[in-house]
């Protein structure tokens, strides 16, 4: 099996939790992932420290890249990342990227990725849509992206915040073309 080459980036949208467990669970990958670089937004660190009171983005073992570094290496194609993971994304973002501009490493980086003809899954966590956030989401899945609402299921009946999160991260997972453990429907439910 060929290993993936993954940009995760992390914006300001509320729902820090999500991007905390991708990245704890990434780390599980290594057998099926040969680089993870990180973007975070402007305001996304602080997100993070208000919403989980703390400051656990200083340790994970991926590299990090500033907001404006367009010598990162997936800020072009000849990098070949495959798959692009915005979680959570704010619809500021999810616009920028729909409308095509790349006016930091973010949608940069998400352009690339849909030119490249690459898996782009973004992970909005807004509620309720409106409709030019609907129409956003659908001129990026017409260019090829994957809209994968932050929206948990319940069958495996999660019993903490985290398993809860977890039902979506193991989906982005699934779309990513990476293999983790996880409850299927229609597995016995203990």
């Amino acid at each position: 099996m060929e290993k993936r080459k993954l940009v995760i980036a992390i914006t300001g949208a509320s729902g820090s939790v999500y991007a905390k467990i991708l990245l704890d669970k990434l780390i599980q990958f290594k057998d099926q992932v040969s680089e993870i670089g990180v973007v975070f937004s402007k305001n996304a660190k602080e997100i993070w420290e208000y919403e989980l009171e703390n400051k656990s983005y200083q340790e994970y073992p991926f590299k990090q890249y500033e907001i404006n570094d367009f010598y990162a290496p997936f800020a072009s194609g000849s990098a070949q990342y495959d798959t692009m993971i915005i979680c959570p994304c704010s619809m500021g973002t999810l616009g920028r990227i729909a409308s095509g501009t790349s006016d930091d490493l973010i949608t940069r980086a998400a352009d690339v990725i849909l030119k490249e003809k690459q898996k782009l899954i973004i992970v909005p966590r807004e509620l309720p849509y409106n409709l030019i956030h609907i129409r956003n989401m659908e001129t990026i899945t017409l260019a090829g992206g994957i809209i994968c609402p932050a929206s948990p299921s319940f069958y495996s009946k999660p019993k903490t915040i985290d398993d809860t999160v977890s039902t979506v991260i193991n989906r982005i997972f699934d779309l990513a073309g990476l293999k983790a453990d996880t409850k299927r429907w229609g597995d016995s439910i203990s």
